[in-house]
C-alpha cells in the first residue's frame, strides 16, 4: 500500500469494479431458490434434485443433468455444505453456470450465477464520487458491554432476519457526532449497513461500509470514500439486510459508490 490515500483509493476502486463485473460476480446472480419452497427438490431451471438434509444439502443428479461436482461429472448423490466467500467458489456447475449453496437461519437455498445474465451484459460501470479526504474521518469503536447482540431487520427480499451487531463506531461530520452500529468480522474488521440523506436520490437507498479492524486504542478510520453498493444493487436476487435502527444518518454523505450505471 502506498502512502498516498488518493492513489490507494484509486487502486481499490479499480479492483472493486473488476470484482463487480467478473464472470461470476454479483451481476451474474439470476436466482436464489429456497429449498423449503420446493419440497420435491425440483428447482425451476436448475438441473438435479435438491433437498435439505439436516446440516447438508443432498444433490441427486443423473448423467443427463450435465452437472459437475468438484470438476467431475456428477451422477448419484452429492452432499454439499454452504459455499462461503465474497465470490463463492461453488463445488457444483452446469452449462457454464455456478450453483451455489446458501444457508440462512437454518434454511437452505441454491443460487444460480450465470455470466450471460442480462444485468452483466447491461452493466457499464459504477457511479462513484472521486476521492475526497474530507470523508476519511477519525472514529472510535465502542464495543457493546454485553458483547454481540442480534436485531431483526427487513431484508431486500421482503423477509425479516437477524443481524448480528457487536458495537458502534462514533465519528464527527461538520462538528456533530454520529454513530453507526457495526458487526465485527472474523478478521476483526468492521461492517456497517447504513443510509444517509442522499439515499434513493443521489445514491442507492442504502450502502455498506467496511472499516478496518480498530487499533489497540479503539481508534479507526471511517472512510466513506469506500462506501459500497450492496449486492442487491446489482441483482434483485440478493437478500441484503436493510440498515438497522439508528443507522440512517440525517446528513448527506456524497462519497463512495453511488449507483450502478447501465448501458
Amino acid at each position: 500500500m502506498s502512502t498516498d490515500p488518493q492513489q490507494d483509493w484509486k487502486h481499490w476502486h479499480e479492483r472493486r469494479a473488476a470484482t463487480v463485473s467478473a464472470p461470476y460476480g454479483p451481476l451474474s446472480l439470476t436466482g436464489t431458490y429456497w429449498l423449503s419452497d420446493y419440497p420435491e427438490g425440483r428447482v425451476p431451471g436448475v438441473p438435479g434434485r435438491w433437498t435439505a438434509d439436516g446440516d447438508e444439502v443432498l444433490l441427486t443428479a443423473s448423467p443427463q443433468d450435465g452437472i459437475t461436482a468438484d470438476g467431475e461429472p456428477a451422477a448419484g448423490e452429492v452432499r454439499l455444505t454452504a459455499d462461503t466467500g465474497p465470490v463463492p467458489e461453488s463445488r457444483v456447475a452446469a452449462a457454464g453456470r455456478r450453483l451455489v449453496v446458501l444457508r440462512r437461519e437454518g434454511l437452505w437455498a441454491v443460487r444460480v450465477f450465470d455470466p450471460r445474465s442480462p444485468a452483466r451484459r447491461a452493466f457499464a460501470g459504477l457511479e462513484v464520487t472521486p476521492y475526497d479526504a474530507k470523508w476519511a474521518l477519525p472514529g472510535r469503536f465502542r464495543p457493546y458491554a454485553e458483547g454481540r447482540t442480534t436485531v431483526r431487520v427487513e431484508n431486500a427480499d421482503g423477509r425479516e432476519r437477524g443481524l448480528g451487531l457487536a458495537g458502534e463506531i462514533a465519528f464527527e461530520i461538520d462538528g456533530a457526532e454520529h454513530t453507526l452500529q457495526v458487526a465485527v468480522e472474523d478478521d476483526g474488521s468492521l461492517w456497517a449497513v447504513f443510509a444517509d440523506a442522499t439515499g434513493g436520490a443521489g445514491s442507492y437507498r442504502f450502502r455498506f461500509l467496511r472499516p478496518p479492524a480498530p487499533a489497540a486504542d479503539a481508534t479507526v478510520t471511517v472512510d466513506f470514500n469506500r462506501a459500497l453498493l450492496p449486492p442487491c444493487a446489482f441483482a434483485d436476487h440478493f437478500i441484503c439486510p436493510f440498515p438497522p435502527p439508528g443507522n440512517t444518518l440525517p446528513v448527506p454523505v456524497p462519497a463512495g459508490e453511488r449507483n450502478r450505471i447501465d448501458r
